[in-house]
């Protein structure tokens, strides 16, 4: 597929968790992570068969989705996975071209293309499916001005969020599949939006005396939309990949990357907040870090008391770190991550997380 031919996907729209209860769900991401409530729509607003809580941070939106139905969708999504991220939705400038373009080239419709309306304007949604259950709702968005779509009301008292914690942007969005299943979803992307394949990183480069995985970092929307698809590699033990299929009950979004300017600032606030990262890195890791990556901005006895990885390419480095799971079930968590010219993913840090990670799959018993 030619450049000419890449989809007009103008960024990322919002992330929709289907979780066992919003209401709390959306307090923990508050007061967590900093986020701001914006919008609300339930039994209250007219929507009888869900509630959902909006909530926002700089360009960051999340939705918080409850089924009130033990027998819908919803309530299913969260009984079979746990809280897990159900629509990866894309701002698009022609929801209904966008469908139509990804259905004509092989993806499955999941809602065909409607116009929602309300005083504030109206909206254009399409949703396709993707990996297990997880989809992409389309959004055409340039005639609405209201909280978020039509059926939500405000809850903002200014009417619009505030600063958080400095998380900024989405980065990118991981999704881990089955073994065998990795280049199928490259190709579906390839096929279906006109992405490219931007790194690929084999089980020789992301391993451990124990385990291993394969990613392919797939992007699209001339480089604003950026999604890692993993699959599990034979290892001597159960793989975080592995881990993760058998928990969430197959493929589905691992983590996902929220960007900072100002990683020490943000990961400090996330801390007092009583967010759980990974479990300590070693001292030695900073030192032959500090010879790896060089002169930084930042300090390393900051990096090194808050446990942030650092890594560098050809472009520049970036600063990153990984929260523990945020849910009982060891699925969905979270990437801090501050770029400073890289457009890699880490790949010196690999070895390191992974390690981090197995540690914690061994407290639960799981490697």
């Amino acid at each position: 597929m030619s450049q000419t031919d890449f989809m007009p996907l103008e960024g990322w729209d919002a992330l929709e968790l289907y979780v066992g209860n919003a209401k709390q769900a959306a307090y923990f991401y508050e007061h967590a992570f900093g986020f701001t409530p914006t919008a609300y729509a339930g039994p209250e607003t007219g929507v009888r068969d869900r509630a959902s809580y909006v909530l926002e941070q700089n360009e960051i939106r999340l939705v918080l989705t409850s089924g009130l139905d033990p027998e819908s969708e919803i309530a299913r999504f969260a009984c079979a996975h746990g809280d897990g991220v159900k629509d990866v939705s894309l701002r698009v400038p022609n929801a209904a071209n966008a469908f139509a373009e990804a259905v004509a080239r092989g993806a499955r419709g999941v809602a065909e293309p409607r116009r929602l309306e309300d005083e504030h304007g109206s909206v254009e949604l399409a949703t396709i499916a993707t990996y297990g259950d997880t989809v992409h709702t389309f959004v055409e968005r340039s005639a609405y001005t209201g909280p978020y779509l039509p059926g939500y009301v405000s809850t903002a008292s200014n009417g619009s969020a505030a600063s958080g914690i400095g998380l900024q942007s989405i980065d990118h969005v991981v999704g881990n599949v089955e073994l065998g299943r990795m280049d199928e979803w490259v190709s579906f992307y390839e096929r279906t939006m006109g992405f490219t394949e931007l790194i690929h990183f084999s089980d020789e480069a992301i391993s451990t005396e124990y385990s291993a995985l394969m990613s392919k970092v797939m992007t699209g929307g001339e480089g604003k939309i950026k999604f890692p698809i993993n699959e599990p590699a034979e290892g001597r033990r159960k793989s975080q990949i592995e881990e993760y299929l058998d928990f969430y009950g197959g493929p589905g979004v691992q983590h996902l990357a929220l960007a900072t300017e100002d990683i020490v600032r943000t990961v400090d606030g996330l801390r007092e907040r009583g967010v759980r990262f990974l479990v300590a890195t070693p001292g030695a890791y900073y030192e032959d870090a500090a010879r790896r990556v060089g002169s930084i901005d930042q300090s390393w006895a900051d990096l090194q008391r808050l446990g942030i990885l650092a890594d560098r390419d050809d472009e520049g480095y970036l600063l990153q770190i990984f929260t523990a799971t945020a849910q009982d079930r060891p699925t969905l968590f979270f990437e801090v991550i501050e770029r400073h010219g890289s457009r890699g993913f880490g790949e010196g840090n690999f070895k390191a997380l992974f390690e981090a990670i197995e540690r914690e799959q061994a407290l639960r018993g799981n490697l």
